[in-house]
């Protein structure tokens, strides 16, 4: 089945580093625009975890990994970020060229423009305000390849009456290049806390507010469309990374927190041990 999708049209000539990428067939970066850089990705129970500051402008960074045409579905707090949708993979998405990298810097508008995608709070959020807050603090990227083209095949002669010298060769047929694909599907869980666990996480900072992506700036941001028929019903990998702001990752263990020393913790001097 085709579907029509778009088409990313600028071909970027260098990209920050990658230390932070996550994925197999594509490379995921969130990169702070405010502050030039890509974001640092923590990891921590099997997720991957960014560190936002609100107020700041944010783009998400897609880098093909391989040599075929990949379609990407693009995730942002449970919204699909070109038609607004609630996100499912079966929807519209950005289709990169092989080896294509390409900057996704908001709501996707109109095939010029976008609303730029920036940290805020929560209730702030383009879901929240939509009224689908539950995913808010999550981009996930779905990745399909394109169906390859059927295999050319080679008629095999009829037999032929034999004759004194050797036969004609009996015909070749190629081999079909049809990829299995596979539907993965993925799941995270969270373990029950032992008792320090439980401990340090009493000890550590109070939470502030959640962050989410708000509905930003209208800015120039130029497509095309394309037709992409997927080799799989499913994607064959699905990219997540979780975001909040910094003293949320570290109250919730993400992230560990630097020792303050302080100079003054007593009033006499102890003999040593």
């Amino acid at each position: 089945m085709k579907w029509r999708t778009i088409a990313a049209a600028i071909m970027l000539a260098g990209t920050a580093g990658t230390a932070g990428a996550v994925g197999r067939l594509a490379d995921v970066t969130i990169y702070d625009r405010a502050e030039n850089r890509t974001l640092p990705v923590y990891q921590h129970q099997g997720r991957h975890y960014v560190a936002g500051r609100p107020g700041n402008e944010y783009q998400i960074r897609v880098r093909n990994r391989t040599g075929d045409d990949l379609l990407a579905v693009v995730s942002v707090d449970g919204v699909n970020a070109v038609n607004g949708e609630t996100a499912h993979w079966s929807q519209t998405g950005y289709v990169l060229g092989a080896h294509q990298a390409y900057d996704i810097r908001g709501w996707r508008k109109s095939l010029q423009r976008v609303s730029a995608f920036f940290f805020t709070d929560h209730q702030n959020s383009y879901a929240a305000r939509t009224g689908r807050p539950d995913n808010v603090g999550v981009v996930g990227v779905a990745l399909f390849r394109r169906k390859a083209e059927p295999a050319a095949l080679i008629e095999e002669p009829l037999p032929q009456p034999r004759l004194q010298e050797e036969p004609w060769p009996s015909g070749m047929r190629g081999d079909s290049p049809y990829p299995s694909g596979a539907d993965e599907r993925f799941g995270f869980g969270v373990g029950a806390l032992s008792a320090e666990a439980a401990e340090a996480r009493r000890a550590r900072p109070q939470r502030s507010p959640s962050l989410g992506t708000g509905h930003g700036r209208s800015e120039g941001s130029r497509v095309g469309t394309t037709q992409f028929e997927r080799a799989t019903a499913g994607p064959e990998e699905v990219i997540t990374l979780h975001y909040d702001t910094y003293a949320n990752l570290v109250a919730l263990g993400v992230v560990r927190a630097p020792r303050i020393a302080t100079p003054f913790p007593g009033q006499f001097v102890p003999d040593p041990r």
